[in-house]
């Protein structure tokens, strides 16, 4: 089994380059399964649309992850509604959406968890109070077949940690949240494949994809970067943020990255 994850997608105009480029991406990589983490895609770069998960799902995509920013768009309710787009699932009850899904392959179950950490989680306003440790969440969880985690979260050392904890009991732990690629991949002796972070699928040259001006400003005028208004994503040339598993018996064989789109 091949799986396409793309890192975290930042705006609109990087949605439709997904969209525009997932069915030969597919061929062109043998995929038999694609997840993409859109908790950026909705045209301010915060938050996901019904209408952007809808033509991801339409071109291809078998399932979309999140993160921090799941809850940002007015409509995300109706977005976390849709049964192929999860969210973080170590959270407690009566948070919007589902942290866990399942997929089919050839009649094999494929088990993908949403999971973060707290510094990623520490400013949602929908889940205040409501989070929960993420081992807590994975031991408790209904895990069948292939498991795959995409761990949004700030700390490498969190995820570094996790992985070697489910090393052998997920096929791969995909870090997602900081939008900067690193560089190492890791095939765990159990078979689990590590990256810390996949990377941004999203506009070059500026601050996570956003435009870094309003950012500098706030810093330098009031102390505070995040001081509104915020940014809107840049607009620049898209970077792929994306890796390859290949994936026997539930176990991670080989893990790449792509980096590049099929016109390139």
């Amino acid at each position: 089994m091949k799986v396409l994850f793309f890192g975290d997608v930042v705006g609109d105009v990087a949605t439709d380059q997904i969209i525009n480029n997932l069915a030969e991406m597919r061929d062109q990589h043998d995929a038999d399964i694609i997840i993409v983490n859109a908790e950026n895609c909705a045209p301010t770069g915060l938050g996901m649309t019904v209408k952007q998960v809808e033509s991801l799902l339409d071109a291809g995509a078998d399932l979309i992850t999140g993160g921090n920013h799941s809850w940002d768009s007015p409509d995300s309710v109706d977005a976390l509604a849709n049964p192929k787009v999860i969210r973080p699932l170590n959270l407690c009850d009566g948070v919007p959406g589902r942290g866990i899904a399942y997929l089919d392959h050839a009649g094999e179950t494929v088990t993908v968890l949403n999971l973060a950490d707290a510094c990623a989680m520490k400013s949602v306003r929908a889940t205040a109070g409501k989070f929960r440790p993420a081992y807590s969440a994975w031991h408790e969880a209904d895990r069948r077949g292939t498991v795959l985690v995409d761990y949004h979260g700030d700390h490498v050392l969190e995820k570094q940690i996790f992985a070697r904890a489910v090393d052998g009991q997920a096929a791969a732990v995909l870090g997602t949240h900081t939008h900067e690629a690193t560089r190492a991949l890791h095939l765990l002796p159990g078979g689990t494949a590590l990256v810390s972070d996949v990377g941004m699928t999203g506009p070059d040259g500026g601050v996570q994809g956003f435009a870094y001006d309003g950012f500098v400003t706030g810093l330098t005028t009031v102390g505070d970067p995040f001081a509104p208004p915020l940014p809107s994503p840049l607009d620049g040339p898209i970077v792929l943020g994306a890796v390859l598993l290949e994936i026997e018996e539930g176990r991670t064989k080989h893990i790449r990255r792509i980096t590049e789109w099929p016109s390139a």
